[in-house]
């Protein structure tokens, strides 16, 4: 049963071979080439990728202006043909977006929508008041064009398969800094955005969830500083478990016998939850891995690490053959 404090939320239908992938920018600027390679591993897997021209567009160290990035997004989810979402990159400015978004076409146009870094914004927001499953993970201007940047075993399970997942991690990939076992449902994202919707009418909603926490390039002491911003604002009050992504360059700097793990088991040594350390999910080194937010999961850290989610999309059936030219 779904939680109290977590209600179900809407599943999006599954890709399949030959779906159509809006591509939008709602946030930093792209480059072409980038672009381009992005969508090359998208026609490889399968899919059609699509954009519009004025993707391109620059203002400043956005995408073009907000009312560009905001029309994109409602013309990619008011499309009938367009079956998922995905971001090209991250950066700064999905939060100008919130304000404007037509919550009413995102409910009656459930699409899969994937992203992560500044999406993190978008996709809590999403999960939050549209009430639907989002995704965090790879982007098709960043991880979908360099080779090895998408973990596909996870991509597929999530947005394809309609099935219920299970991945047991080797100890080099993930490991545990508080044991045991934790239900709850999947929710986060980049650690610096998820603070600053503290205060803001789009606020994180974390009880009942096992809260998945990501960042690039932190020194631990600021990882420490918006740990405890969470803390004091009680949004680790109710959580059922933690996972933490791969903390890219987010390590110590100059002197110090300190680790990040440590600095993180200090700070949360009164948050009563198991935790889990690793991650690949947002900003990666490789094979970005498809978290879906919304749905319900088991965290498992007692011999080994194990994450288990139920079904993230809802199956359609199996297109027809092409007809032959």
């Amino acid at each position: 049963m779904p939680s109290s404090t977590q209600p179900q939320r809407v599943r999006p239908r599954a890709l399949q071979p030959g779906d159509t992938i809006g591509i939008i920018a709602p946030a930093g600027p792209i480059e072409s080439d980038a672009l381009d390679a992005g969508c090359a591993t998208l026609l490889r897997l399968g899919y059609r990728p699509f954009y519009l021209p004025s993707i391109l567009d620059r203002d400043l160290y956005f995408a073009g202006s907000a009312e560009r990035r905001l029309n994109e997004l409602h013309e990619m989810f008011r499309r009938r043909e367009v079956r998922a979402i995905v971001c090209a990159r991250g950066g700064y400015g999905c939060n100008y977006l919130l304000p404007h978004l037509d919550l009413g076409l995102v409910r009656r146009n459930p699409k899969i929508f994937v992203g992560c870094s500044d999406v993190t914004t978008l996709l809590t927001y999403l999960c939050d008041a549209a009430g639907l499953v989002t995704f965090h993970g790879p982007m098709a201007a960043g991880d979908f064009g360099p080779p090895d940047g998408v973990d596909e075993d996870a991509w597929f399970a999530a947005v394809a398969s309609g099935e219920g997942y299970e991945r047991a991690f080797d100890t080099g990939e993930m490991k545990a800094l508080a044991e045991g076992t934790a239900n709850g449902v999947l929710y986060g994202g980049c650690l610096s955005l998820l603070c600053a919707s503290l205060g803001t009418p789009y606020e994180i909603r974390t009880r009942g969830t096992i809260l998945f926490i990501e960042d690039l390039n932190e020194p631990p002491y600021r990882i420490d500083r918006m740990l405890m911003q969470l803390k004091l604002a009680g949004k680790f009050k109710g959580l059922k478990g933690i996972i933490f992504g791969e903390m890219r360059k987010c390590d110590q700097r100059g002197a110090g016998d300190y680790t990040l793990e440590q600095v993180i088991v200090r700070v949360l040594s009164n948050v009563d939850v198991p935790i889990a350390f690793g991650l690949k999910s947002g900003h990666v080194s490789s094979r970005n891995f498809t978290l879906p937010f919304g749905v319900r999961a088991t965290l498992s850290l007692n011999e080994g690490v194990t994450l288990s989610y139920e079904s993230a999309v809802r199956r359609r059936r199996a297109k027809t053959a092409a007809r032959s030219s």
